[in-house]
């Protein structure tokens, strides 16, 4: 790299700091925000968890309601992640630039993808609120919707990846479309498809306790119940609760990507 080229790297980098601190200085200015005032609260804040975020004995009466909801959590993310997986496969394929049948086909799949993923999950759930109202059906499409569309794009960009030497060969043989998705394509991608399904599953998890809270369903909806009765000590382990089951989930998709890696 010669020197004009490295100046050139350093004027921009010095311009996008300055922009950026002119942003964060006007955002700062808007939203009334001092920063110095919010460092000096987290002391007292941090006091406040350590003396009131406590379990205590008889919050452990409430555990078995609590893991029950929270298994319908664990079991509702993992049906919206595998249902919305079969669908992305689907959508992946005619979206693909290997695999497309064509040209309609693909726009039509990526705008999907595109709508959906960026959508985020929680307006999701309040858009569907409307229509569904509070109850599991709203939580599961909420989730849904939301994985389609993340799921679709990846494995739109796994299938693009894949080696084009076995497609071009039984291509060559008269295959017809759906062999060479099913014996080709298909096969080199899948350990790097369950592993996004996998990561959407964690990531449900974790979105579908907020989505909870706005569907009344769930831990969600566990946790804002015992939140409004301002009983911490339950919130505290309800909190460990869910902190305790994202590890674990965690540990066993690592472990699972290890193997099919």
């Amino acid at each position: 790299m010669n020197e004009k080229t490295m100046r050139k790297h350093r004027w921009q980098s010095g311009i996008f700091l300055l922009i950026l601190i002119v942003l964060t200085y006007l955002s700062s200015a808007i939203t009334t925000f001092n920063f110095m005032e919010g460092m000096a609260t987290i002391p007292e804040a941090m006091g406040w968890i350590f003396s009131n975020l406590l379990v205590s004995q008889e919050s452990f009466e409430k555990l078995p309601k609590i893991l029950e909801k929270l298994a319908e959590t664990i079991f509702m993310s993992i049906a919206a992640t595998t249902i919305a997986a079969v669908v992305s496969l689907f959508l992946g394929v005619l979206g693909s630039n290997t695999t497309k049948v064509n040209n309609f086909l693909s726009v039509f799949a990526r705008f999907i993808a595109s709508v959906s993923r960026n959508i985020p999950v929680v307006a999701w759930s309040l858009i569907l609120l409307i229509s569904f109202g509070q109850n599991s059906v709203t939580g599961f499409l909420a989730l849904f919707a939301g994985t389609v569309g993340f799921l679709t794009r990846a494995f739109i960009e796994s299938i693009d990846e894949a080696s084009q030497s076995s497609v071009e060969a039984l291509t060559a043989t008269g295959a017809t479309y759906f062999q060479i998705v099913g014996k080709a394509v298909i096969p080199q991608c899948l350990p790097q498809m369950i592993s996004w399904v996998l990561f959407m599953v964690e990531t449900n998890i974790r979105n579908a306790t907020l989505v909870g809270i706005l569907t009344g369903t769930g831990i969600g909806y566990t946790f804002d119940m015992y939140y409004k009765m301002l009983n911490y000590n339950v919130v505290a382990l309800i909190t460990l609760c869910i902190v305790i089951t994202v590890i674990i989930v965690d540990l066993i998709s690592n472990y699972v990507r290890k193997v099919i890696l």
